[in-house]
């Protein structure tokens, strides 16, 4: 792991893990494969519902995103093997067996909120930085 978590005198280091903190949770990889995961529509979409609309079942999650079972597996697999979503069950009352819910986990409504949520949100500011025909 790193131990230096700021740049130094405005200089960043050599190595971008170095940004992390000494007792860091997790390492840049780990980092890098949660911006990876949601960078795929079909998972941005799944966790943008997990995180504004809270814990889903799949059968909720399929109705909403109109993916197939298999389809919705996968790619909620794939956000659980990153950390962004967990799998829950449960009981439900007067009802025999366990119900499967997934929910976001910290690090998927910070990557979702902090990420992709905040660049489309800055877009009208960052447009008028951009338009070359502004000023002119």
């Amino acid at each position: 792991m790193a131990t230096n978590s700021r740049a130094v005198d405005g200089e960043f280091p050599d190595d971008p893990e170095e940004l992390l903190p000494a007792d860091s949770v997790l390492s840049l990889e780990e980092y890098l494969d949660m911006h990876a995961a949601v960078g795929h529509r079909t998972r941005y979409e799944i966790l943008y519902r997990l995180v504004h609309g809270g814990e889903m079942s799949p059968k909720e999650l399929e109705e909403a995103t109109r993916i197939d079972d298999s389809t919705l597996h996968y790619h909620l697999n794939e956000l659980l093997a990153v950390n962004l979503v967990e799998k829950r069950q449960r009981t439900e009352r007067g009802q025999d067996g366990l119900y499967t819910y997934y929910r976001s986990t910290v690090f998927g409504e910070v990557t979702l909120s902090e990420g992709v949520d905040e660049l489309i949100r800055g877009e009208r500011s960052f447009g008028e930085l951009y338009d070359s025909s502004v000023g002119d």
